[in-house]
């Protein structure tokens, strides 16, 4: 198996180093006069999606259940997935990353979520807490806190949801005081994925205490790291699904970050976490693809296999729906006569 992780280690080494960047999105989208759009992935599409699919299969579906009964944090699998290249890859060339598309994030986290979602949720969530950085840090912070990434396994989280602001982000209490050159944060967050293994987080605070400051003015987006004092992490949920997922509520308490934690200025944060979701939302629904061809194999799997009174569940669901279409059909005939 060490073999295995070695040689796709080294085929994703390799495809960091070809022009995948330049082929990544527009490649697999080709019009020819006459026939249509071509939605034939590339080669390293294929190469990362088959990664991912045997990732899955040889590695999560073995121990998923066991994670899922005991909420035991995924970290081995954390780590494979990290060694793959199936972690963090949204994150630029220039901080060491691979710098793939959303696309391409949707191919490798649909093979990932039928695996396990609680997985899923682990390794995406990190694309979720860097995405803001991506998108709107400086040089200096992308290398920082991007770079460190890709040097090691680390987790991070995206700390905007509060006990009373979830979907509605310009309802959000936390608070952020400027005081020299410094901001002063207070405030509590809820239900952060990776709250409790993350090395850094996004922060979204409001910096204007003006309610009648428009959103797009009010809030700020941060980073802070994790072990900064006044940073107190809370109890793991117990998620109704996905249940290793780590889910947790995080206090700030006069949490001191420096002004060169910024994300481009005072004001930009509401702004910049709508930009997160709009690039990170659609591997969430990649996800949930998954997780439905997970379900239908195991169904159909099922019901080829289990039996009762003398027949396979899928004669009797034949059976049951031939039936189905004669009423359908006599009904309609009823009416016809009618």
């Amino acid at each position: 198996m060490a073999a295995m992780f070695r040689r796709c280690c080294g085929v994703l080494k390799s495809l960091s180093r070809s022009d995948w960047r330049s082929q990544h999105t527009k490649a697999a989208v080709q019009r020819e006069p006459g026939l249509g759009f071509n939605f034939e992935l590339t080669e390293q599409q294929k190469e990362f999606q088959a990664t991912a699919r045997k990732f899955a299969r040889e590695e999560v579906i073995p121990v998923a259940a066991e994670y899922d009964k005991t909420g035991e944090y995924p970290l081995p699998l954390i780590k494979k997935a990290w060694e793959l290249g199936l972690m963090n890859t949204h994150i630029p060339g220039s901080c060491g990353g691979l710098g793939l598309g959303i696309f391409d994030a949707c191919l490798i986290t649909e093979e990932l979520a039928y695996g396990c979602t609680g997985v899923q949720t682990c390794i995406e969530a990190n694309s979720l807490g860097q995405m803001p950085i991506i998108i709107a840090g400086n040089d200096q912070q992308q290398k920082k806190y991007l770079g460190r990434m890709t040097e090691e396994p680390m987790m991070c989280a995206y700390c905007v949801t509060e006990p009373g602001a979830g979907s509605d982000v310009a309802s959000i209490k936390t608070k952020a005081e400027k005081k020299g050159d410094e901001y002063i944060i207070n405030g509590q967050k809820m239900w952060i994925t990776n709250g409790g293994k993350a090395n850094w987080y996004f922060l979204l605070a409001r910096s204007d205490p003006d309610p009648k400051t428009p959103a797009g003015k009010a809030f700020t987006g941060f980073i802070v790291e994790a072990d900064t004092p006044g940073v107190q992490i809370g109890r793991k949920e117990l998620n109704m699904g996905q249940r290793c997922s780590d889910t947790r509520g995080i206090v700030f308490e006069d949490v001191k970050v420096p002004k060169e934690n910024v994300l481009i200025g005072e004001g930009a944060g509401f702004k910049i976490a709508m930009g997160a979701f709009d690039k990170t939302r659609p591997p969430v629904a990649a996800g949930a693809v998954g997780l439905a061809q997970r379900a239908l194999d195991e169904a159909t799997k099922y019901a080829l296999e289990r039996k009762t009174f003398g027949k396979l569940l899928v004669e009797i669901y034949e059976g049951t729906a031939q039936i189905q279409r004669l009423i359908i059909a006599r009904e309609h005939i009823g009416k016809y006569k009618n």
